[in-house]
């Protein structure tokens, strides 16, 4: 019985063994594990460059297939009529310059002059009405003159009165100057004026078009001579650096594959030559594999769409190409997901 007993203790012995073995096995790291490998196709993103304003072409600076950098003149408008408009909106800023100084430098001396002149000839003549009109009031009432003479001494003394008081309004006026809501309302309209200089410079400047991205001159769409419009483009530009790589996550794998992680794209085309790029993209709803993308694993398993910027500064990756991505698990700290790489 005893020896039994130890056959058994040693059978248990070797069957946890076997079995921490097995588990260790199964539990070890393997290279599988330390990176992710999903298939994709590049796609390239594109761009129609149009003319901010309408107007007849004048000069194409690019052809098709030709790589442009940002900032690059591609085409030109007709800027003759643009010109034109530059130049009445600078005549109208200038004439409205002109009226705000005078508000702000108020009445001259000669202007004060003036007025007290003609405040003092009103004065004069309505000392001379009163005069005439108690001369014919004495008259009157001697039966001298007719009762008319009296009505029109007084009615000039009225209006002597009168303008008297006009030439001394007119004359404080004068001297206090220009109201400060007129003095407003002429800074306001030369606001105004400036802005539809600024606006038409711009739109002068707007009759060149230039490059918004790097990329290559796909499709040049008018020629000279065409009119162009903001809603008809002028060029299609394929923004080559960096791609898009457009793949499928396993949903088995969407927890270690975080949006800043680098990655590594390898194409065909180009053997032992990875190209640099990083996770930008992860697609928050699952959907079943496309049929056009081939992996190792089930069709009819869910996976995430994701998007892999790839830097490609020869522009050897194109429209279509596929890849494999490689997304290293281990030392793959999430970057930020604005930073491009490629500029590293």
């Amino acid at each position: 019985m005893a020896i039994a007993k130890k056959k058994l203790v040693i059978a248990a012995v070797v069957i946890l063994a076997i079995g921490a073995g097995a588990a260790y096995w199964e539990s070890r790291p393997t290279a599988s594990t330390n990176q992710v490998t999903i298939y994709g196709n590049v796609d390239i993103r594109q761009v129609q460059a149009a003319f901010d304003d309408s107007g007849r072409i004048l000069h194409l600076a690019v052809q098709e297939g030709d790589h442009v950098h940002k900032g690059q003149l591609l085409a030109e408008l007709d800027p003759t009529r643009f010109q034109d408009a530059v130049d009445r909106d600078q005549a109208s800023v200038a004439a409205q310059e002109q009226v705000l100084a005078r508000l702000l430098a108020g009445s001259r001396p000669e202007e004060i002059a003036q007025a007290r002149a003609s405040a003092a000839a009103a004065q004069a003549t309505l000392a001379n009405a009163e005069i005439t009109w108690h001369r014919q009031q004495a008259l009157a009432a001697e039966q001298y003159v007719p009762k008319q003479n009296l009505d029109n001494a007084a009615a000039a003394l009225k209006t002597a009165q009168a303008n008297l008081d006009r030439a001394q309004q007119g004359l404080t006026l004068t001297i206090k100057g220009p109201r400060t809501e007129d003095i407003a309302a002429a800074r306001s309209q030369l606001v105004a004026e400036q802005a539809a200089l600024h606006l038409a410079q711009r739109e002068l400047v707007d009759t060149r078009l230039f490059a918004p991205q790097e990329g290559v001159v796909q499709d040049r769409i008018l020629e000279p001579g065409d009119m162009a419009s903001p809603q008809v483009p002028v060029f299609t530009l394929a923004l080559d650096n960096p791609v898009w790589i457009r793949a499928y996550l396993p949903e088995k794998s969407l927890g270690q594959v975080q949006l800043g992680m680098l990655a590594d794209i390898a194409s065909d085309s180009f053997p032992g030559k990875p190209f640099a790029g990083w996770v930008g993209f992860i697609s928050p709803t699952a959907e079943f594999t496309p049929k056009t993308v081939q992996t190792t694993e089930l069709r009819t398993e869910l996976v995430y769409r994701v998007r892999i910027y790839a830097c490609n500064p020869r522009h050897q990756l194109r429209l279509g190409m596929p890849v494999t991505v490689q997304i290293p698990l281990r030392n793959n700290r999430p970057k930020n997901r604005n930073t491009n790489v490629c500029e590293r």
